[in-house]
């Protein structure tokens, strides 16, 4: 059928053509691209290898700043977060001053592409690893619209009413997994897998855990067992006639010294000490449900000031620190990254590669990693993530050239 007679839904001046064949796209959470060229050099990815050679291949940036929620919202919405208005797991609300971590779709703006396509008759199925997230994606989703929605997570508690299936480890034949596991990830994918084979759903959205990312760097036995795990299955879709698109969320950096102690600037015991009337508060979005691997230690924090006056003085003073790449006041940090203004700090700061930032000393737990060398991301160096296709036709030069987004991946995987 010509393109421009397949059905399209519109969403933030995008287009997107309604699937014409089962369409499946993952997160990989954590999806740094040193694990792809690993498991590839070690020819232990044969199914995204050929992705490189007959299908479609670039390296992308994610959204920042590059954490899971911000980023799995801009991928389902085809936007960076301005748009979308989820720019962190944990935010401080300025209006009332109270910290908040974002569990649900209260705070998003507008509507994602998978609503869109379930109000035009597409059957949606949305898996995801966390159960937080699948209260975010979630959005506009109903077992009225034939939609299926449930995390691996909390599988076991899944109901017809409000996730569209349920009994779900009797049906997979698999219990719910730990917490902070692998085997959440790949739960996610078998339960995809299952659904295809009984022609349950069209348009497929499934979205891991970074848990394996966060412990074991690329090439080790840890994470090259995990990447062929997923390699295997994703081959079982393909086998089963899907497209599948592939992306991450966000890179992933190790973060520690030769010797294995965490490189951390605690920026409020900083700021504090330098101006102890400012009344200085630094917020961590990379806070989550899910601490115990990173600490709620990244790469991106805010600032939040009870006196701006030395806000120019901050900067000047951060960006000579020998952990941070970066500080900006909150609107310059908006319009560089493309985050929403009246949602952003007094000040962004952004640390180096091999460093992390976090707020007073005493906010951290890091005996959590135990004897694991601390692996995190949020900043500018752990942007960059694959953006694959299985199968696809060239559509000229210009595909390369444009700068690509993870957040681009519906459209590369519904519309070329």
């Amino acid at each position: 059928m010509p393109s421009s007679q397949i059905p399209s839904i519109q969403l933030h001046g995008r287009t997107y053509n309604l699937p014409q064949r089962p369409t499946v796209i993952i997160c990989i959470d954590g999806f740094d691209p040193e694990y792809l060229q690993q498991g590839i050099e070690d020819g232990i990815l044969p199914n995204l290898a050929s992705f490189l050679k007959s299908g479609f291949h670039v390296t992308a940036d994610c959204a920042m700043p590059s954490l899971t929620n911000p980023n799995n919202l801009s991928i389902i919405t085809g936007t960076p977060t301005s748009i979308h208005g989820i720019s962190g797991n944990y935010y401080l609300d300025k209006e009332t001053g109270e910290e908040h971590m974002i569990v649900d779709d209260k705070t998003m703006r507008g509507t994602t592409i998978l609503a869109k396509m379930a109000d035009a008759g597409v059957r949606v199925t949305a898996i995801t690893a966390k159960d937080k997230l699948r209260r975010i994606i979630n959005h506009g989703l109903s077992p009225s619209k034939n939609s299926i929605c449930f995390s691996a997570q909390c599988a076991n508690e899944s109901t017809i009413s409000e996730h569209g299936i349920d009994n779900v480890e009797q049906w997979l034949g698999k219990s719910t997994p730990p917490q902070y596991s692998g085997e959440l990830s790949l739960f996610v994918l078998d339960a995809g897998i299952k659904l295809l084979q009984e022609d349950r759903a069209d348009l497929f959205y499934l979205t891991l855990s970074d848990y394996i990312q966060h412990k074991y760097a690329p090439g080790s036995k840890e994470s090259n067992q995990f990447m062929q795990d997923i390699d295997f299955r994703i081959g079982i879709f393909i086998h089963l006639g899907a497209i599948v698109a592939v992306t991450g969320d966000h890179g992933m950096s190790d973060k520690s010294d030769p010797e294995g102690r965490s490189n951390v600037l605690f920026l409020e015991d900083f700021l504090y000490s330098r101006w102890p009337l400012a009344g200085t508060r630094v917020i961590c979005p990379i806070s989550d449900p899910f601490v115990k691997h990173h600490g709620a230690l990244g790469g991106f924090v805010r600032v939040y000031l009870g006196d701006c006056s030395v806000i120019q003085e901050m900067i000047t003073a951060c960006r000579q620190l020998p952990e941070v790449e970066t500080a900006l006041t909150g609107p310059e940090a908006a319009e560089v990254f493309e985050m929403p203004r009246d949602r952003e700090g007094d000040l962004v700061v952004i640390s180096k590669k091999g460093f992390v930032i976090g707020s007073r000393r005493d906010e951290h737990d890091l005996s959590l990693l135990g004897e694991q060398r601390l692996r995190s991301h949020g900043g500018l160096s752990e942007q960059k993530v694959p953006l694959l296709r299985s199968s696809f036709e060239s559509q000229g030069d210009s595909l390369g050239v444009r700068r690509w987004r993870n957040f681009d991946v519906f459209d590369l995987a519904l519309n070329y």
